[in-house]
């Protein structure tokens, strides 16, 4: 079969499409066919050395397709049952072995590349708005980058659960697209050449009377986050679960007390899935609502398996929206 093999971490240039043998399941796991996998930020910060991953590997950290094969233990997939996974290695390949504890069966009426695009970002975006600070009823919430593929799914689980979405986007396609996902006001954060970019933070303030919003979701970083900490009202919450632009400097801590003894977390995913139950009751919820229409995904882009080193460029220059997939 052919798979993406990382030698050395370094550009998208060491992304390598190769011949290697067929994965067979061990005990507790299946080998699945896939059909599409996605693309992520951290699959970026894994090839490129951001974060320390041990060579050479296959990228890749969700996926969906049909099982292949069964390994000793495993009672309850069976070979020909369509899965979806996240948090789980090796997916930028024809065939994968997966974890049967954390292959979810894709209910009918969901496709393979629905259940591959909303994986990781949907259980990222349910974690966000049901755990790091569950939105209430009322709530006006600060949403960036709200037209990316987590943005779309972070606004519409926010109105979802009774909460009013300010949205940062940087583009006119890009407000659109905040918009048919829920979002109730649009900031355009990076205007035309010739005009000065608003203040993210007055505006929301603005927005909210005064008050500032319940909680920011920024996984921009670097640029994002002092807008993100000057929206805040007070005790407020600013979660920030990734950094597209790059790290943030170092805190201050003193800059909580002053913003009004808001919160500051950095959230990550495997936290929020470490147990099997916790897995697959969000991973349920997600793919349920999916199944309902009740949660819509898009599709951005499609790359061949071959072609991995230009999505990873695309997804880094932040042209694209919704979500990137191999097939």
């Amino acid at each position: 079969m052919r798979a993406i093999v990382i030698e050395e971490q370094g550009g998208p240039e060491v992304m390598r499409p190769v011949e290697v043998a067929d994965p067979e399941p061990g005990p507790g796991q299946v080998s699945v066919d896939l059909e599409a996998s996605g693309v992520n930020f951290i699959d970026i910060y894994q090839r490129s050395g951001a974060y320390a991953v041990p060579t050479p590997f296959t990228p890749g950290l969700e996926g969906a397709g049909t099982v292949r094969a069964v390994g000793s233990g495993v009672d309850d997939l069976t070979v020909g049952q369509r899965v979806a996974w996240a948090q789980q290695p090796g997916s930028y390949a024809e065939r994968a072995v997966v974890s049967a504890e954390r292959a979810v069966p894709v209910p009918d009426g969901v496709s393979a590349e629905v259940a591959a695009a909303v994986m990781l970002q949907g259980l990222t975006a349910h974690y966000l708005t049901h755990s790091t600070y569950p939105v209430q009823p009322g709530d006006t919430v600060l949403v960036h980058a709200a037209a990316g593929g987590t943005g779309l799914l972070l606004t519409q689980l926010a109105k979802l659960r009774g909460g009013r979405v300010i949205a940062t986007v940087s583009t006119e396609e890009k407000e659109r697209l905040a918009r048919g996902a829920g979002a109730d006001e649009v900031i355009r954060y990076a205007a035309g050449e010739m005009e000065q970019p608003p203040d993210v933070a007055a505006v929301a303030r603005e927005l909210t009377g005064g008050t500032g919003v319940a909680a920011a979701y920024d996984g921009v970083g670097a640029n994002t986050f002092d807008a993100s900490l000057d929206s805040l009202r007070p005790r407020g919450v600013l979660a920030l679960f990734g950094q597209s632009s790059g790290p943030v400097p170092p805190v201050d801590p003193q800059r909580l007390n002053s913003a009004g003894s808001v919160y500051l977390t950095r959230p990550s995913l495997v936290h929020h899935v470490s147990e099997r139950d916790e897995y697959r009751d969000r991973a349920s919820d997600v793919l349920g609502l999916v199944g309902t229409g009740k949660l819509d995904v898009r599709i951005g882009a499609r790359y061949p398996l071959a072609d991995a080193a230009r999505a990873h460029e695309d997804l880094a220059s932040r042209r694209t929206t919704g979500k990137l997939l191999l097939t």
